[in-house]
């Protein structure tokens, strides 16, 4: 098992190896999609303690029950599914969706002729995120922040296509009427967030694929390397 250990392995490869009790191949492949995991787990849940319980959770579901993996999917996504699915059982236990307000210093930039300097549009399209329903917010984050297809998104996350859709229309229209909610005041009297959120990607942070470092994790996922 020198190639697994080595990292050089396939994702299926690995969780074929993990099922056949190698000891080794599981941790490889987490460390390998480590970034991506914990990215997905924060965006899905409301703080990253609750991110990191719901990642762990998720983990020791996938090691559990990797033996039910279906080889018609990519264990990349496979994985991305039970984390998010962790993430919205968690919400669903606590049952209260708190309300996550923009910070006043994001209302109103300390120095109106430079608000740029201190505003981070992709930060302020994360927080608004936290105004949507849970299976709103997984829609959006898999399609337009993270780069997924529809029909990927719906297999990632369990859902016809259609639902990925809907849900998404819906959650761009609230961020919509959220990112409205931020002032501006470019002398245009427009508020540029407010006419580009149509496209929520405009705003993407990352797209799958991108070197953008997860916050709050540890470097070291390397380039994924799918069944």
């Amino acid at each position: 098992m020198g190639g697994v250990a080595g990292g050089d392995a396939t994702d299926g490869e690995l969780l074929a190896a993990h099922i056949a009790g190698d000891r080794t191949a599981f941790a490889v492949l987490v460390r390998r999609h480590q970034d991506h995991l914990w990215l997905t787990a924060r965006r899905a849940s409301y703080s990253a303690e609750d991110a990191a319980d719901a990642l762990q959770d998720a983990l020791l579901s996938a090691h559990r029950t990797a033996h039910s993996f279906r080889a018609d999917a990519a264990v990349r996504s496979w994985l991305h599914r039970i984390v998010v699915n962790a993430c919205l059982d968690r919400i669903r236990r606590n049952r209260v969706r708190p309300t996550v307000p923009l910070d006043d210093d994001v209302r109103e930039p300390r120095d109106p002729s430079d608000h740029y300097a201190d505003l981070d549009l992709s930060m302020v399209v994360e927080r608004a995120l936290f105004t949507l329903p849970p299976d709103q917010r997984a829609a959006i984050v898999a399609v337009d922040m993270e780069g997924y297809s529809v029909a990927d998104a719906a297999a990632a996350l369990g859902v016809p296509p259609g639902t990925i859709k809907s849900r998404c229309a819906r959650g761009r229209q609230k961020l919509a009427e959220v990112l409205r909610t931020v002032r501006t005041d470019d002398g245009t009297g427009q508020d540029p967030r407010a006419t580009a959120v149509s496209d929520v990607g405009t705003f993407s942070p990352a797209r799958r694929g991108s070197t953008r470092p997860s916050a709050g994790t540890e470097p070291g996922g390397g380039a994924s390397k799918r069944a």
